[in-house]
């Protein structure tokens, strides 16, 4: 069985220009469709792409389902299955308009490639996702050892991830010159710092309590004063490894440099998390958990409005949708209490004119 079609690698790299320079599409999206076409190429046996069919998207959708997980051993997720079909079947609807594909794809064809209604509901279901509260947050700093400079820099990471939600990708590039105590916040430089879709914003931090300031605070003045390190020198410095005196690597102290990839901060999550007692919590369960937090504490419509924009959302519905779900059980509290509460109708007649008075000034634009 062949394992490479030459002709099937050159218009998957015109494709993936295409996504690239044309669709905008960052470099980790373009890694998942390649995956997808992989998958697909394996399933057909490396057949050149002129001779699709039908019967190769229905048979493909089969081994699909019947897929394991190569980490787990469990069946793939209905959001996991989707997101590869979706992505052959822009692959194709794409393709069907290319010279020499023409007349061998109708428009139509991609279609086969679509999972029923319903599956596709399951996929695209919004789950309630563990969130840590800032009790639980607060609890992992205050036991973080801070001995050593990897120790301190661990802990101020958690710390500054805390006050402002930064994404790994971000806190894994972010340098000195980008902290800013004096205005109480951090610039995401999109020139420098891989934020999101290349945004460029900044974070103001936000009113946690606790000692978060603090401990990133003294870590700044640590790498300053301590270690003699300047604007353009990492924030969050990967680990330097070297040969150790029974002469097998170990963590030798901090490189002047950034981490190539988020994984060694998510490695420092699940040990600050495990050593605390407590289930891990990914980097990105914080920006969820500061959604609940701007939920609880902003007192109108415009301050959770700038709450929104703090974490890098151009839209409040975002933050609403995605990030700020409102957990059942806190769900079932708030309808008691409304209950109990019998609210005045003056309250509710302020409340419904603040809203509107904030769409106005919108544009009607949430």
């Amino acid at each position: 069985m062949a394992k490479h079609n030459a002709q099937n690698t050159r218009i998957k790299r015109e494709y993936f220009d295409y996504l690239k320079h044309a669709q905008r599409r960052d470099d980790a999206s373009i890694d998942l469709v390649a995956r997808a076409l992989t998958l697909f190429e394996e399933s057909t046996g490396h057949k050149d792409f002129k001779k699709f069919h039908i019967q190769q998207a229905v048979a493909f959708k089969n081994k699909l389902a019947e897929r394991r997980h190569e980490r787990t051993g469990k069946p793939l997720s209905h959001a996991t299955v989707h997101s590869t079909l979706s992505a052959l079947r822009a692959f194709f609807i794409w393709l069907a308009d290319k010279p020499g594909y023409k007349s061998r794809i109708a428009y139509s064809d991609p279609d086969y490639f679509n999972l029923s209604d319903k599956e596709v509901r399951i996929a695209k279901a919004v789950r309630e996702k563990p969130v840590p509260t800032l009790d639980q947050v607060h609890h992992v700093l205050s036991i973080m050892p801070a001995g050593t400079d990897i120790e301190k820099r661990n802990r101020a990471l958690i710390a500054l991830a805390t006050l402002t939600g930064a994404r790994a990708a971000a806190l894994a590039s972010l340098k000195l010159k980008h902290f800013d105590l004096e205005q109480g916040c951090i610039v995401q430089d999109a020139r420098e710092v891989h934020t999101k879709g290349s945004k460029t914003f900044t974070t103001w931090f936000c009113p946690v309590g606790g000692d978060a300031l603090a401990i990133v605070t003294g870590w700044c003045e640590h790498l300053r004063t301590a270690l003699l390190w300047g604007d353009d020198d990492p924030l969050f410095p990967k680990t330097r490894v070297g040969l150790g005196e029974q002469g097998v690597f170990a963590p030798m102290g901090l490189a002047r440099e950034h981490w190539s990839n988020t994984g060694a901060i998510r490695k420092i999550y699940k040990t600050a998390f495990e050593a605390a007692g407590l289930p891990y919590f990914n980097p990105h369960c914080f920006r969820h958990m500061l959604a609940r937090l701007g939920e609880q504490i902003c007192p109108s419509i415009e301050a959770f409005k700038a709450w929104s924009q703090n974490i890098g959302h151009e839209k409040m519905l975002t933050t609403l949708t995605s990030y700020g779900k409102v957990p059942a059980a806190r769900q079932a509290d708030l309808i008691r209490r409304l209950g109990e509460e019998k609210r005045g109708g003056d309250d509710a007649e302020r409340m419904a004119a603040e809203f509107a008075e904030f769409l106005r000034q919108r544009g009607g634009r949430l």
